[in-house]
This record gives C-alpha cells, sequence and structure tokens, in this order.
C-alpha cells in the first residue's frame, strides 16, 4: 500500500494526470517513477501494460473514462470493459469499482469474500456490506489475516473471538 501511495504521489508531482501526459512522458519516465516509487521488481512489465492501457483509453473512449462508464450497459458490462486493459483483473476492477460505488451508478461490484467474511464474523447484515466494504476488508488485511485480533478494533463484536 505504501508502495503505491508513493508512486502515486509521485505521478502527481510529475502531473501526470491524462492519458495524452502519460503517453508523451514515455516508457523511460514511467519506468523511473516506478522505481523512485518501489516498483523496481515490476516497473518494466507494469510500465507497458500504463501505455499499453493508456492508448486503449484513447482508441476507445476519447481518453475519457466517464465515457467508458457511459458506454457500458450495466454493472457486469462495465467490469468486462475495465478488465480489457492490461493488467486490471477481476480483483483490481473490483477494488476500482467499490471505490465509486456511489459516483458511478453502474460500478456495483459483488463484495470481496473478505468483506463477506468479516461480516459475517461481526454480524453485518448482508444488505450493509457494499456499505462498509472498503472498512471489512481494511480490518481483514490489517487484523484477521495478520491473527492479530486481541489489538482489532472491532474484536468484542467478532464471534471468531468467541
Amino acid at each position: 500500500m505504501e508502495i503505491a501511495k508513493r508512486t502515486f504521489r509521485i505521478i502527481y508531482e510529475e502531473e501526470l494526470d491524462t492519458p495524452e501526459k502519460i503517453l508523451n512522458a514515455g516508457w523511460d519516465k514511467l519506468v523511473e517513477i516506478l522505481d523512485i516509487g518501489g516498483y523496481v521488481r515490476y516497473d518494466f512489465s507494469t510500465a507497458t501494460n500504463i501505455l499499453k492501457s493508456m492508448k486503449l483509453l484513447k482508441r476507445k473512449y476519447n481518453g475519457d473514462l466517464e465515457k467508458l462508464h457511459e458506454l457500458a450497459l450495466d454493472s457486469n458490462d462495465l467490469e468486462r470493459r475495465l478488465m480489457e486493459f492490461r493488467g486490471f483483473g477481476p480483483t483490481a476492477v473490483n477494488i476500482f469499482l467499490r471505490e465509486l460505488r456511489g459516483i458511478w451508478p453502474k460500478a456495483d461490484p459483488k463484495p470481496s469474500r473478505f468483506a463477506i467474511k468479516v461480516a459475517e464474523r461481526l454480524k453485518i447484515e448482508n444488505t450493509m456490506v457494499k456499505k462498509y466494504e472498503s472498512q471489512l476488508v481494511r480490518i481483514y488485511i490489517e487484523f484477521c489475516k495478520k491473527n492479530k485480533c486481541a489489538s482489532c478494533p472491532v474484536s468484542e463484536f467478532c464471534n471468531r473471538m468467541a
């Protein structure tokens, strides 16, 4: 997570905020940014994937993610369209759309299995899982996955502790 944050900060500072700017920066500049950010093992392939994705975004959607959303027929079609981009598999698409839920009407991915698992442990109703999905996943990653139940902020409500 820290590597992603650091890399995003560098991309932001370099003002690479449009497909055109990213494409103009080119592969060498992207590799440099990825290296500084900490993506040393995956810098070459990630830079290649980013450039291919930006070309696809420009070609099919005039460089506009809003256009991609607009053209999607429904939530499933939106997920399918996003998975056309290099490096975007089901998990990345789920995370991306989860963060856009409430902003894009068609952004309605199924809750992740981690959110469902934590919701079950906390006896949270299924209807509420999507609303709290980001927080539930974070609890899973930071506490459940690492067996840090004793320091979990919701451990007193968790049936795993029983």
